[in-house]
């Protein structure tokens, strides 16, 4: 059983540390919404946040390791009972680690940017600043973190979902639940393509219900290994 505890408080404690410093950048930078406004904007945003809003960052970014940790060990615990289980438990920590990536960006690149932005005494050097940043979100954010940090977890919760659902390990809604959240999901994906392709159809609420409840079936999990021995 200590296996199965240790899982579920990793679970629970992961998904948490990532709700947590998620809704506070909601409240105090106005996330993701800020990132639909002009650069100039985002950036003079960010610079008033100051100290405290670089350690909210930090802080999103770090405390979703347990939620790596949970993965391989889960990963080692079923894959003597499915032969994909090793490469997509590979997925799933490859997805946090480009996530975390991603997200650092905001705490040792963009301030620096935004602190040119401001400071700048030319419109050259303040144009340049915001290329820079442009450049950086495109490819941290985008790519790295959203396309194939949020993909390889989509691909995750997806084949888990179906394997916990075949093995009977917990009720079949719990499997539900996260195929369901994969497929909103995805449909996020839909958001990153329209950054480079005009006119892209979007689900504008599909990256927040994607990601809240990819989170709320994390917990779920969490709290069913701790309340069970799993075979």
């Amino acid at each position: 059983m200590k296996t199965e505890k240790t899982i579920g408080l990793l679970l629970i404690t992961g998904a948490t540390g990532v709700l947590i410093p998620y809704i506070l950048l909601t409240m105090n930078f106005e996330y993701p919404e800020i990132l639909r406004h002009d650069t100039g904007t985002i950036l003079t945003r960010f610079h008033s946040g100051g100290s405290s809003l670089i350690l909210t960052w930090w802080t999103y970014a770090i405390l979703g390791l347990p939620l790596l940790i949970a993965y391989i060990m889960i990963g080692q615990k079923f894959e003597h009972t499915f032969s994909f289980i090793k490469w997509v438990t590979t997925l799933g920590v490859v997805s946090g680690i480009v996530q975390i990536i991603g997200l650092l960006r905001w705490v040792f690149v963009v301030p620096v940017l935004a602190n040119q932005y401001i400071t700048a005494s030319d419109e050259a050097t303040k144009a340049a600043a915001g290329s820079g940043f442009q450049l950086i979100h495109q490819f941290g954010g985008v790519l790295l973190g959203e396309h194939l940090g949020q993909l390889f977890t989509i691909v995750w919760m997806l084949f888990m979902s179906y394997a916990f659902l075949k093995l009977k390990t917990f009720p079949t809604w719990v499997s539900v639940l996260g195929i369901a959240a994969a497929g909103i999901y995805l449909l996020a994906q839909a958001e990153l393509f329209a950054t480079v392709i005009p006119g892209f159809p979007v689900w504008g609420l599909a990256g927040f219900l994607g990601s809240t409840l990819w989170l709320i079936w994390l917990i779920v999990l969490g709290i069913f290994f701790i309340r069970k021995k799993v075979e």
